[in-house]
This record gives structure tokens, C-alpha cells and sequence, in this order.
């Protein structure tokens, strides 16, 4: 068998480390930066942070060239590996924690049950293992070997029912359930069943779920003989569990609430904007002249460098230049962040007067690129987690994107007004008999938008609406 060699030149395109660092530091909204300074700050001994105000150019480090020092030959292997990475790179949400935790609330409680110390280490770990809803989302049996692992002990999936059977019985009511059908029936069974709308509705969840969760309540008051009115009642019982029990709690969830803190701050007075961006505890840093002037200290007076400092004088520069790098970066950062503020302002001048989400003009990421000059990618990623502070509340930048509609007279409307108005005519619908997305199109049709059947659909479901039979009350 021939083998044909043959050589194919072509060309790629790879971003470099710091190209790659610089996209990171662009996703970052503003309290994930000051982590990222921070732990830039313990890596890089030559940064610190400044302490005077941003304004004062007097410390900014003067040029630093040692290359014609360093032979070629003699340089150390580590020349080219600049440090830019963090342990931080990785996106986390910010919370606002406050009192209690639900799991802290929940073990208070088991310490008044007289467990003995297997059950309540038992109870601990299910406790751990229940989700933010409140919810145990595992099989016993595989929270038993989890437990024989990290824990020691050598359990049952029928010791942990007997475990869980005492969970449920704890305060919010509901909590521990492992579906929505078991949540509802421990709300409703530590209620009195002394009225028969509650009695129904037990039974209703607990032999016809399937039926209720799918809403044939025609079939439903057939099979279980009774009236619409008493069926009315039954619904309006349910109605009255939660579906979440760990958010009755009302001094915090099992996991802490995420704290919004905006990137950006826009006032609007006297028929003027005026934007910023929001520092919070972003700490400036700085290059510390201790270490330019080691390098200094290093060079003798025939400019020549001793062998014994060659080493640590290339391991100084290079943590400089690192350091320099990281500056630039954020500065670069800072820039892009609000040129690209500033153009969704300018574009969007009328929404942002008073937060009228009609005023909104079609936009999208390509639009505001083009006024930039800055790629579509680089636009995506500024506005991707980016919170701008107004006289009328707190914006997610990327929901002020739109697509644009046309009207039967060829006007550019945005996307917003579409789904504004089919909220308006859900709200507005009969309950009894729920309009079908082809009803919403042909509303939206003699109203002069020309929208297909699957747009309505797209735009119902991106405002949380679900399909008319699951929307059907009586």
C-alpha cells in the first residue's frame, strides 16, 4: 500500500494568553472584578493597590528595559511564561446572605426530636442534600452510598425513608418532598381536613394529579361526580400550597439570595444624562517602586549585570511586565465598558428618560457594534451580566436587545411591543376558554404586525406564558 505525503499550508488564527485573560476580564461584572484584582494582587508581588485617588499620575512607573543586560543564552527558562492566569477566572454570582439558613432552621428543629445520634446524623445529611426549592431531588439509595462514603455509615434506603418521614414533618410544611405531588399532599395533610373543598382537593392530588397537572377538569368533575362550583372551591384549596416550600421560609433559602450590584450608573436631570461607572470597592493598583528599583539597584554602574542576579532580575521583570500588562487591561476594560454604555444610551436616549419599555427601538448586538467599531463578540460579552443603575430601577443591559418587526406600513417596531401586547390579550382572555396562539396571531395580524403562527409561539414562551390548555381555569 502507497503512502502519499503531501504538505498543506493554511492559516489559523489563535488567541494569545493575554488575548484570552483580556476577553475574561471583559465578561466580569464589577464585584467579580475586585476579586479578580484582589487575587491578581496575592499573585504578582510587584502589584499593590493604590491607595491615592485614581486621578494622581505621579506613581505611574517610568519604562523598564533590561533586555540589552540579558544574553540570549544566558536567560532563564521561565523568559516568556508570564503569569496572567487566576484561580478566580471562573464566574461566580454574588449573595447577600442574612440571618439563619433554611438547613440551620431545619436542624434547630430536629434537636427538639430526641433523635438518637445515628438518626440525627442521618437527618443532618438529608437536611444537606435537600435543593434551594426544598426539595430531596435523589434517590434514597444513592444518598445511602454518599453517606457510606463521606459520612461512615452503612445505611438503607428504608432507614432513610423512616428518616425522611420525620423531615417531613418539620416546619415550612411541604419540606423534603421528592415531587411536586408529594410536596402538595404533606402541605395539605397537615392541614384540618374539617371543609370537603379540602377533602376533594386531597383526593384530587392524590388519585387524579396527573389529570389536574394536565387541567381536564371536564373529566376530572365527571369522574368525581361533583359540581363546577364545588370543583372551583377544590382548585382555589390547592391553590393555596406552594409549590416551592423552601421559599416559605421567610429568613433566608438553602442557598443565600443573589445581590444585584450595577456596573453602571446613569442619572438623568434637568433633560441631561449623566454616566459612570461604578467603582463599588474596585481597588487601583499600581506597580510598587520597590521592585523598579531593585532592578535598578541590580545594574551596575558599566551597565552590565552580575551572573549571580541574572536570574532574580529576569524573574522581576517579568512579574512587571505581567503587572503592566494587567493595568493596561483593566484600563482597557474600563474604556471598552463604556464606550459601549455610552452608544446603548445614545441609541436608546427615549427609554432611558422615564423606563417606558414602548420607547424601546429595535436593537441589536450588531447595531451597536457598528456605532462602536468594536466586534459583535466583544459587544456580547459587555452586555452579557452587565447591570445599569436608573432613576427608575436596575437594567440587565442584554433585555434592552431586540429583534425588529415590520408593520403592514413597513415601520420598524421593536419585539417588546409584540409581547407587550400579547400579554395584554392574555391577561385580558377568558380563562374558560384561553386564546390559541393561532387566535393571538390573527389579533396581532388586524392590528397590522405581520407575525407568523411559531413567532407567537417563540414570544409566548420567552415571556413565561405556557400554551392555552395549561392557562384554562374555571
Amino acid at each position: 500500500m502507497a503512502i502519499n505525503q503531501k504538505q498543506v499550508l493554511s492559516l489559523q488564527q489563535k488567541l494569545s494568553p493575554q488575548q484570552i485573560q483580556m476577553i475574561k476580564l471583559l465578561e466580569l461584572p464589577t464585584v467579580q472584578l475586585e476579586q479578580r484584582i484582589k487575587q491578581e494582587i496575592e499573585d504578582n508581588i510587584v502589584l499593590e493597590e493604590e491607595e491615592r485617588p485614581a486621578e494622581d499620575e505621579d506613581q505611574q512607573p517610568q519604562e523598564i528595559s533590561v533586555d540589552e543586560y540579558l544574553r540570549e543564552d544566558d536567560t532563564p527558562s521561565y523568559k516568556s511564561h508570564i503569569n496572567n492566569f487566576s484561580k478566580d477566572d471562573k464566574q461566580r454570582p454574588v449573595y447577600l446572605t442574612e440571618g439563619r439558613s433554611l438547613q440551620e432552621y431545619l436542624i434547630e428543629q430536629l434537636n427538639f426530636r430526641n433523635l438518637s445520634e445515628r438518626d440525627m446524623r442521618l437527618a443532618t445529611y438529608l437536611v444537606g442534600s435537600l435543593d434551594e426549592d426544598g426539595y430531596l431531588r435523589r434517590d434514597l439509595e444513592s444518598v445511602a452510598d454518599d453517606i457510606a462514603f463521606t459520612v461512615g455509615i452503612e445505611t438503607s434506603a428504608e432507614e432513610l425513608e423512616r428518616i425522611l418521614g420525620i423531615i417531613h414533618e418539620l416546619e415550612p410544611a411541604g419540606i423534603g418532598a421528592r415531587d411536586l405531588r408529594e410536596c402538595l399532599l404533606l402541605q395539605i395533610d397537615q392541614l384540618p381536613l374539617n371543609t370537603r373543598p379540602r377533602r376533594l382537593a386531597r383526593r384530587i392530588l392524590a388519585d387524579y394529579f396527573d389529570e389536574f397537572v394536565k387541567k381536564h377538569y371536564e373529566k376530572l368533575m365527571a369522574r368525581l361526580q361533583v359540581s363546577e362550583d364545588e370543583f372551583r372551591e377544590a382548585i382555589a384549596e390547592i391553590k393555596h400550597l406552594s409549590p416551592k416550600p423552601g421559599n416559605l421560609y421567610a429568613e433566608g433559602g438553602t442557598d443565600t439570595t443573589p445581590y444585584i450590584i450595577p456596573d453602571f450608573i446613569l442619572d438623568y436631570q434637568d433633560g441631561h444624562f449623566n454616566l459612570s461607572m461604578n467603582s463599588y470597592n474596585v481597588p487601583e493598583v499600581r506597580i510598587n517602586r520597590r521592585y523598579v528599583d531593585m532592578i535598578r539597584d541590580m545594574v551596575g554602574p558599566d551597565g552590565k549585570v552580575k551572573e549571580q542576579d541574572r536570574e532574580a532580575l529576569q524573574f522581576v521583570k517579568n512579574k512587571i511586565d505581567s503587572a503592566k500588562w494587567f493595568i493596561s487591561a483593566i484600563k482597557q476594560r474600563h474604556d471598552t465598558l463604556m464606550r459601549t454604555m455610552q452608544t446603548i444610551l445614545d441609541y436608546q436616549q427615549e427609554y432611558f428618560k422615564d423606563g417606558d419599555r414602548s420607547k424601546l427601538r429595535p436593537m441589536i448586538l450588531k447595531d451597536i457594534a457598528d456605532r462602536t467599531g468594536l466586534d459583535v463578540s466583544t459587544i456580547s460579552r459587555v452586555v452579557n451580566s452587565k447591570y445599569v443603575q436608573t432613576q427608575f430601577g436596575i437594567i440587565l443591559l442584554k433585555s434592552l436587545f431586540s429583534e425588529a418587526m415590520q408593520t403592514e406600513s413597513g415601520e420598524e417596531v421593536s419585539s417588546y411591543e409584540i409581547k407587550h401586547i400579547l400579554q395584554q390579550c392574555i391577561d385580558g382572555e377568558d380563562k374558560r376558554h384561553p386564546l390559541t396562539d393561532e387566535t393571538l396571531m390573527d389579533i396581532l395580524n388586524s392590528k397590522g404586525y405581520r407575525i407568523a403562527r411559531r413567532t407567537v409561539a417563540k414570544y409566548r414562551e420567552m415571556l413565561g406564558i405556557p400554551v392555552a390548555r395549561l392557562r384554562k381555569q374555571i
